[in-house]
């Protein structure tokens, strides 16, 4: 018999299941059509597991994958597989992804509806393969005009273009029909919008420059000889790249952006990008943009280079969970005092700017040549960049370039006449560096000779160019034809959406004053297959200090997009928050966004920053913590033991507030401000289902020196800081471990290491006796700390030494995450009051982004 399961599963996706069990019990009677619903909902089941337990928070799930019978995915999936030899597990966590967006759509047999949706990915991490994926998908479902709004610049455009001829018409080619090419925007067409879209069954693409010329014109031809009429029951798909850059709070190319999509009944728009902060900001009672529907995070890939490699990840020294758990020895502090050589102060002229080859500059170009070198010994002859970002003025940008072809000039008569000066100098840089960050972590590869990274340097040197990126220069980096070995001196053009294939070295100490901006500009992340230990960043203390708080800022955003679709919440049920900052905008674009009156339930906050050189300071907290012992262990009374931990259970909640009201917290741990924190506090006590009463105190001990508090003696833990340069504040990063967060529970004996944070607060909700009790952990600190043993190739972590000992603490909230009392701290978010429950009508019925790309730097194209 015929397997009809391929037509079922067809059916179902596009009229509902219930639709297809009764088309299929008319066909071939009820016993098959049982057993091809089974299958279908086992589909769907499979589905979900790729990604959160709830896929379509909030909506039906109708998307069962692609079929045998599927047109577009499986040639694009065989391409991954064969053209670029993908492994197994890449395929599988790639198709994951792609059906879990294409999962939130709306199921494609509704009569009318306007999704908005938005999909985080990281920085140069893929998430034009992750679009790629959904368009094919989704074309599988019977989408036939795709339109891709890529950035706003020419460069980013092709480069997406390019990909997507590759990738889906060059696949297929006969079932495609593209309006544009690499070197042509929406333009003139040679058929009316009505002849091509109503006759053809092929799927029409389009990627189109957010450039409002170009968008008039495309709104114009669609509107032209009646096509409203050939729009009506065509399903489209708008993928919105670099979403927060030019979609939002513009004033031509916003409103274009509606226009386009109000002329479409059946559409879906999804936007990308890995800076969403201006995005989760539109008002959402407004007709605007803000995705009502779905916000959904991209998993960080393997071998993705990002955060966590260089700022380390959340764990205690000494757990030693992955390799470098600080993060890997990459970054190099630029001088503040030698900024000014890198770049005009202030406000004055760049004209006639002249920049100094400053010692560190000089390192990086030495280092960006060593580094390309010691790929091409390791047999990787591929494309080799280094970024250059000291100012958006381009009169700065190109007093880079002879200076910069000076210092390859003179290096390349060095080598050729075998000066022994500058190749010490070159030796003594790269024993110097490959001591800081050890090639063995990646795959035990041993590291190269010098004399073997010499030998290819001459070969490097005489490859290499300086390449002046932006919108006036008429040299731009182009990887099409065979490999680069490039300087990118950039600008604006650099810093969104375009990638730069082997990137190896960033020498960044351009300004900025906002999150999205900082992030964007961040293009040393990304993939860097088999020179892994080699990529460095120059960068200043301040800016070191705001991308680490980035770090925390992306962490806990991703944390709580996630937390909501477990939740099976849709952004018009719970708002996303943005932690802020002392200094840095979070985005120019700040829209509906307001003070957020968030909830501790389900969090864990812990103090990280100490002041060690103030004695007075920190003596009262060693007195905040001696008085609270003091207070909870009246006639002597003896704590439970809890391995090295000592617990003090049913302390009273006023006790806890006066420890919190009393102890010293450090301006940068804006979520421990003690008002804050005893207002929550409070708030639960008097409650209507009244919580926090009663606490779990504890004190985790160590091996350090004793520690006396309220006459006990406890010996202290090490926690050493690291060596970040300003050397009054120690920053130690992490205090709590994992273990240590569910000391209390009767369930502690089965607490697994490797569970993530979720699961941990779930295992708080399961046991019943303290899903109401906050747990406070005490951690008397070694003075000296001496560090331990770091990861070979590690952040360097350097003693304490404080004048007195330390007292740290962490304290873990009881509850779901958004549940329970609110209170005012320092996030930001919209306010969901007036959004609409749903997106889908199933009835029918700074500056700106460099003015608005009315015209985009680079002119319009014709």
């Amino acid at each position: 018999m015929v397997d009809l399961y391929p037509l079922f599963g067809t059916w179902a996706k596009q009229f509902g299941l219930d639709a297809a069990v009764a088309k299929f019990t008319a066909v071939g009677g009820p016993e098959l059509a049982a057993t091809y619903k089974e299958q279908f909902e086992a589909d769907l089941e499979t589905v979900q597991l790729g990604g959160p337990a709830i896929v379509a928070a909030g909506n039906e799930s109708w998307y069962s994958g692609s079929s045998d019978g599927s047109m577009f995915w499986p040639p694009l999936r065989a391409h991954f597989r064969d053209d670029q030899n993908w492994a197994p597990e890449r395929l599988d966590d790639l198709e994951k992804a792609a059906n879990k967006v294409v999962a939130h759509t709306p199921r494609p047999d509704r009569q009318r509806y306007q999704a908005k949706g938005l999909v985080v990915g990281y920085v140069q991490s893929g998430k034009t393969t992750n679009f790629t994926s959904v368009i094919a998908k989704l074309a599988d479902e019977q989408y036939k005009f795709v339109i891709v709004l890529s950035g706003i610049h020419n460069g980013l455009r092709k480069q997406t273009q390019a990909r997507l001829n590759s990738q889906l018409k060059g696949l297929n080619n006969e079932h495609w029909i593209t309006l544009t090419d690499e070197d042509r925007d929406f333009g003139p067409q040679a058929s009316d919008a009505v002849s091509l879209l109503k006759s053809t069954e092929k799927v029409v693409l389009a990627v189109v420059k957010k450039n409002a010329t170009v968008l008039e014109r495309l709104i114009s031809w669609l509107s032209a000889h009646g096509a409203r009429g050939a729009l009506e029951n065509l399903r489209v798909l708008i993928i919105d790249d670099e979403a927060d850059q030019a979609s939002v709070a513009t004033g031509r190319i916003n409103p274009l952006i509606r226009d386009l999509l109000a002329l479409f009944p059946r559409n879906t728009y999804i936007g990308y990008t890995a800076t969403p902060f201006a995005n989760v900001f539109i008002d959402p009672a407004s007709a605007d943009l803000y995705p009502k529907d779905f916000i959904l995070n991209l998993r960080r890939p393997d071998g993705y280079f990002g955060t966590e490699m260089i700022f380390g990840t959340d764990v205690v020294e000494g757990e030693n969970q992955g390799p470098a758990p600080d993060g890997y020895d990459m970054v190099r502090i630029v001088p503040e005092d030698d900024v000014q050589l890198l770049r005009p102060a202030g406000k004055t002229n760049a004209v006639g700017f002249v920049p100094t080859m400053t010692p560190d500059l000089v390192d990086a170009v030495n280092w960006f040549w060593l580094a390309t070198a010691a790929r091409r010994a390791r047999g990787d002859r591929s494309h080799s960049t280094m970024l250059i970002h000291t100012s958006v003025k381009i009169d700065v940008q190109e007093s880079f370039k002879d200076p910069l072809e000076g210092m390859r000039s003179q290096a390349l008569a060095a080598i050729r006449t075998g000066d022994e000066l500058f190749i010490g100098t070159l030796r003594n840089l790269w024993d110097r560096e490959t001591a800081r960050v050890d090639s063995v972590n990646w795959n035990g590869r041993q590291q190269n000779s010098f004399e073997s990274v010499l030998r290819e340097l001459g070969d490097v040197l005489k490859a290499q160019r300086v390449v002046l990126d932006n919108y006036r220069s008429a040299d731009r980096l182009d990887y099409s034809s065979g490999p680069v070995v490039a300087i990118a001196v950039g600008g604006n053009t650099l810093s969104r959406g375009l990638t730069l294939e082997g990137l190896v070295v960033s020498f960044f100490v351009r300004t900025a004053s906002a999150y999205d901006t900082l992030l964007q500009m961040a293009r040393w992340f990304g993939f860097r297959p088999g020179y892994e230990d080699l990529p460095r960043i120059w960068m200043t203390h301040a800016l070191e200090r705001a991308f680490r708080h980035l770090a925390t800022v992306e962490r806990e955003m991703r944390d709580d997009i996630d937390q909501y679709q477990r939740q099976n919440l849709r952004p018009t049920d719970v708002a996303v928050r943005i932690r802020t900052h002392p200094s840095l905008a979070i985005t120019a674009k700040m829209g509906a966004a307001a003070p957020a009156e968030v909830s501790y339930a389900g969090r864990r906050l812990q103090t990280r920053y100490f002041l060690r050189e103030d004695r007075t300071w920190l003596e009262n907290n060693v007195a905040a913590a001696a008085d609270l012992i003091q207070d909870i262990s009246p006639g002597g009374r003896e704590p439970e033991q809890r391995g090295s931990a000592e617990l003090y259970r049913d302390v009273p909640a006023h006790l806890v507030v006066a420890f919190l009201r009393r102890y010293n917290v450090h301006e940068d741990s804006a979520d421990l401000t003690p008002r804050q924190l005893i207002r929550y506090i409070d708030g639960q006590r008097n409650g209507g289902q009244p919580a926090l009463q009663k606490w779990t105190v504890a004190v985790v001990q160590s091996s350090g020196a004793k520690i006396l508090l309220g006459g006990r003696s406890f010996g202290s833990v090490i926690r050493s800081r690291l060596d970040t340069g300003v050397d009054s504040i120690a920053d130690i990063k992490t205090l709590m471990s994992k273990q240590d967060r569910v000391l209390d529970l009767r369930t502690w004996d089965s607490y697994d290491a490797a569970k993530p944070e979720h699961e941990l607060v779930q295992q708080r909700e399961r046991d019943t006796e303290y899903r109401s009790r906050g747990l406070l952990v005490l951690y008397p600190i070694d003075a000296r700390s001496e560090p331990v043993a770091p990861a070979r190739g590690s952040v360097a972590r350097v003693p304490m030494d404080a004048v007195v000992p330390v007292i740290g603490y962490g304290i873990v909230f009881p509850g779901s995450v958004g549940g329970g009392t609110s209170v005012e701290v320092t996030h930001m978010a919209v306010d969901l009051a007036g959004a609409s429950g749903s997106a889908w009508d199933e009835d029918g019925e700074q500056r700106e982004d460099l003015q608005e790309a009315l015209y985009s730097e680079e002119g319009d194209e014709s």
